[in-house]
């Protein structure tokens, strides 16, 4: 099983939105010498609680700051956009950072309807033509040809090179599964945002539908799962607690900037809350390093996944560049198979 990194560029109560982005670029450097698969960042837009909005421009940072790492979108929300300057922006990036860069797109809006309408007046009908834009921009950043007779087909996404991004299809439903599947393309589920529910569902719907393409012969999936590691239980519940805050609001239709643990603490939980933290708790991997490698371990097993995206957003920095440090040495990656056998 693949470890990789989903991280959102989530912001704190305390520090800028600006500081978000720049210790996302720290995370990035760390997780490329822990030996990570992936690193990919969000796309969320006017929002308290995040402050990724512009994940082509974070990762041209990422890609002359890391060296081996991937790198990538999770996701470029595709509606909302020219399917062929999206095309220009990751051959930008696979440019920066050959065979390195992956192309991960929604077809959510990543925001509220009027923030939407802001981005592209047009996007509820870019969002029914979903199909065809993926189509498009699929030929555009391989720089194969567009269908006969297509009025862009003398149309071509610069700079060309001898690699291409690889292009992902996430969603938290069955819709992006179906799409994943009919164009033959690997398929991340956000379990994270769903807290599982609906995840089984629609990872069988893209093993059960899958056709088989060039690229991806056969169907390749993963699933970006909360988790949080540190020394203790203890510690581990300490920095778990801004969570079950921040899920509470967002419940209520509010989106903030997430506490610190010692806020959390003074935080007035409903019956209902309570009840809805104890199954964020179940669901979740949080704890000691072993029991979270167990539980992710699990999670993917359940589900078939052949590879887990970490989401770890904790108030406190270090604890969060802790917590990649202590599943990079539980699961052992970044090390010859002799060492970790």
């Amino acid at each position: 099983m693949r470890l990789s990194v989903l991280d959102q560029s989530m912001i704190v109560s305390g520090r800028s939105p600006g500081d978000s982005i720049s210790e996302t670029v720290e995370l990035a450097k760390l997780c490329d010498r822990l030996g990570y698969h992936r690193f990919w960042v969000s796309e969320h837009h006017s929002s308290d609680s995040i402050a990724g909005s512009a994940p082509e421009v974070l990762l041209a940072a990422l890609a002359v700051t890391t060296q081996r790492i991937r790198l990538g979108s999770a996701g470029v929300m595709l509606p909302h956009y020219s399917a062929l300057k999206v095309a220009e922006q990751f051959r930008v990036l696979e440019a920066l950072a050959p065979g390195r860069i992956d192309l991960g797109l929604g077809r959510a809006p990543g925001s509220d309807g009027r923030t939407a309408f802001a981005l592209n007046p047009n996007a509820a009908e870019a969002a029914n033509a979903f199909p065809a834009q993926l189509r498009d921009l699929m030929a555009w950043v391989s720089d194969d040809a567009l269908p006969a007779g297509h009025p862009f087909r003398t149309v071509r996404a610069q700079p060309a090179g001898l690699t291409a991004p690889e292009i992902w299809m996430l969603g938290s439903s069955t819709y992006g599964a179906q799409v994943a599947a009919y164009f033959g393309l690997p398929y991340c589920y956000a379990y994270f945002f769903t807290e599982g529910q609906g995840a089984a569902e629609a990872l069988s719907v893209y093993r059960e539908t899958y056709r088989p393409s060039a690229l991806h012969p056969r169907p390749y999936s993963a699933i970006a799962v909360f988790a949080l590691a540190a020394e203790t239980q203890a510690e581990a519940d300490r920095h778990f607690g801004p969570r079950e805050v921040w899920r509470a609001e967002r419940e209520r239709g509010r989106f903030v900037p997430l506490p610190s643990p010692e806020q959390a603490a003074d935080y007035p939980f409903t019956e209902a809350d309570r009840a809805r933290n104890a199954e964020i708790r179940y669901r979740a991997a949080f704890g000691t390093p072993d029991r979270v490698r167990q539980r992710l371990t699990a999670i993917a097993g359940a589900h078939g996944a052949d590879e887990v995206a970490i989401v770890t957003a904790v108030h406190d920095p270090a604890a969060r560049r802790r917590s990649f440090e202590l599943l990079a040495e539980a699961f052992q990656i970044g090390r010859p198979l002799a060492q970790a056998a």
